[in-house]
């Protein structure tokens, strides 16, 4: 029989990226806490299992019928910008660089998968883009396979609605070194170039 110290090990390691020793580690901390404390994250964990859901409009998670971002009447409702997981509204968003509103596809195209057009939230982003103000439509997707293969699907889906549909630039990270680029990075990069201003 499994000690209580193992068998919150064990679970941790469910989570990703905790390996066994970080998992140790962290159930040592959980056990040195303030009960409070670590019923405030017990807690926490099973209200975002009980009242998570899919935003109606734009897919995202959130506790309501409509997000944050998609109540807040002060986003641009000229510019969407779609991506692939409700986890990656929180990257665009730290960059506070991008103001419009979003639309999560819950995936990415991969037939070999059975991941299929009809199994993402295409529809439902056609049909935000015939009902409404938008004119850009921003595609970040992942700089993969898939996520080449889901932008070039949406280019083709939008093409008959008349909207600009543009895509992240990738290619070099800053602060990274040319000489440790490998070729489809670099080949992107110069693709992606732009004049200096």
């Amino acid at each position: 029989m499994k000690g209580i110290i193992e068998n919150l090990t064990e679970e941790l390691t469910r989570l990703p990226g905790i390996g066994r020793r970080t998992a140790q580690r962290l159930a040592y901390f959980i056990l040195s806490m303030p009960e409070k404390d670590a019923r405030a994250i017990a807690g926490a964990i099973i209200d975002v299992k009980e009242k998570a859901r899919f935003c109606r409009e734009c897919f995202n998670i959130t506790d309501d019928e409509l997000c944050t971002i998609c109540r807040d009447e002060s986003r641009e409702r000229e510019s969407l910008c779609v991506v692939e997981e409700p986890s990656n509204i929180a990257v665009v968003e730290r960059t506070n660089f991008f103001r419009g509103r979003y639309h999560v596809l819950l995936g990415s195209l991969s037939p070999i998968d059975g991941i299929t057009p009809e199994r993402l939230k295409l529809k439902e982003l056609k049909e935000r883009i015939e009902n409404s103000g938008v004119q850009e439509v921003i595609i970040a997707t992942n700089p993969n396979t898939r996520g080449e293969m889901t932008a070039r699907y949406i280019k083709e889906l939008l093409a008959p609605c008349g909207v600009k549909v543009t895509r992240i630039a990738y290619g070099l990270p800053m602060g990274g070194d040319i000489e440790y680029a490998d070729e489809v990075t670099l080949g992107k990069a110069l693709e992606g170039r732009r004049e200096l201003l």
